[in-house]
């Protein structure tokens, strides 16, 4: 949601920025309006609109990275959980209720993840002692043969894995933009649909497409804000495949 209303604000400005340059063209004497005033302005909003789609560009690649690697530790994640649970299985029935308890945290450690990262959500890190008691009833299985030493030795090394993916997805920040550099943005944006309109005869089908163009801008920072918080929003990461990794035993 504040992604679509900071994006919807932004729009709303850039159209403001269109009627502007129409009331600048009715206002300003002709003279104002020569081919070297158009030679000057246009060069300058040349300069603007080039920073303005560099940085939108960097903002649009910086956000996707963040989001993929975000996503790649999840699913990662889940792979350990599988991985887990497939070698305490080949360890044999002693490590039978090892298993059902990591069934049971499962939920709860997803329901935890994802109300970890929701938009407004701070505070120091809170230990699972639901996992911690799964990593520590692993180190106290009593292996047999150096079959069931090998089988616990990878666990206790998953289990690790698990807690450092899971304390990087934590301190991980969400690389969100500051307003401050919205409002630039939203500036230099509002500065090229006024020369726009400044200098062209206004009709429909020029309105039309400036507010076309005005829309994809607005769109491509709604695309930004959204790859920025990966587990909000209508992009958002999905939890079910963490919760459905493991089956009934």
């Amino acid at each position: 949601m504040r992604a679509l209303i900071l994006s919807g604000i932004i729009f709303v400005s850039t159209l403001g920025g269109i009627f502007l340059g129409t009331l600048l063209r009715r206002a300003l004497p002709r003279h104002h309006l020569d081919e070297h005033v158009k030679d000057v302005v246009r060069l300058g909003v040349g300069l603007v609109a080039t920073i303005a789609a560099l940085v939108l560009g960097l903002l649009i690649a910086a956000a996707k990275s963040s989001f993929d690697t975000q996503t790649g530790q999840v699913r990662q994640i889940t792979a350990n959980l599988i991985l887990l649970d497939n070698i305490l299985a080949q360890y044999g029935p002693e490590a039978r209720p090892v298993r059902e308890q990591l069934r049971s945290t499962v939920g709860p450690f997803a329901d935890r993840l994802w109300r970890e990262k929701e938009a407004g959500a701070s505070g120091p890190f809170e230990a699972d002692g639901a996992a911690e008691q799964v990593y520590l009833d692993i180190q106290k299985l009593s292996p047999h043969d150096d079959l069931q030493r090998s089988l616990q030795s990878r666990a206790v090394q998953i289990s690790n894995d698990l807690a450092q993916v899971r304390f990087l997805l934590f301190v991980e920040s969400e690389n969100l933009v500051p307003i401050p550099f919205l409002a630039v943005l939203a500036f230099w944006l509002m500065i090229i649909f006024a020369s726009f309109s400044l200098f062209s005869p206004q009709n429909l089908t020029v309105f039309i497409f400036l507010v076309l163009f005005a829309l994809s801008a607005a769109c491509g920072i709604f695309l930004i804000l959204e790859l920025s918080r990966p587990f909000t929003g209508l992009m958002s990461i999905s939890s079910v495949p963490l919760r459905n990794a493991l089956g009934a035993l």
